[in-house]
């Protein structure tokens, strides 16, 4: 079965998605971390694996699928090592695209230079936190919806407080 046949897409086509594409298997963990936070701010996301280095025609007919959707899709490349599936996502879609790479050790953080230059015309945006990439999807959502933009500032207050808290436990403050 081809990509789109099992994209499972929201009932409501009006829903916003977040395809959350992965390099490989290994990405798993790191993907899940955003899909998490997507969830815990009300937004769907489908976790893929299409490496555009070893199967990019897989990559190109998945991005196509979503593109096809009627629902609004912001997508999160998550590609360790040499992440040229951010890049090459972000030139195949009209979509905006968050390029999240988890951090290895192996290469001592070398391996973001990979994320952080792209050719001219090419521009995902580079975040490094999978709760962060989440926060800067729903933010996107939000400007247009204000359940989403509710749930950001429900997160965003709920952070303040969690500082005031440690302050005031911490320090007495």
């Amino acid at each position: 079965a081809g990509p789109s046949s099992s994209l499972n897409l929201p009932a409501d086509p009006s829903a916003p998605l977040v395809p959350i594409l992965m390099g490989s298997p290994a990405d798993l963990p790191f993907c899940r971390k955003i899909a998490d936070a997507l969830k815990a701010l009300g937004i769907e996301s489908h976790l893929r694996i299409a490496s555009a280095h070893k199967i990019p025609e897989r990559l190109l007919d998945v991005i196509k699928a979503y593109d096809a959707a009627p629902n609004p899709v912001v997508y999160i490349g998550v590609a360790g090592r040499s992440n040229a599936l951010s890049g090459m996502l972000d030139s195949a879609t009209t979509n905006p695209v968050i390029s999240c790479p988890p951090y290895s050790d192996a290469f001592g953080g070398t391996d973001l230079f990979s994320s952080i230059r792209m050719p001219s015309g090419v521009a995902p945006a580079l975040v490094l936190d999978p709760g962060s990439a989440a926060l800067f999807a729903a933010k996107m959502f939000g400007v247009t919806r204000p359940a989403i933009r509710y749930n950001v500032a429900r997160l965003q207050e709920a952070n303040r407080e969690a500082l005031y808290r440690a302050d005031r436990e911490s320090f007495g403050g």
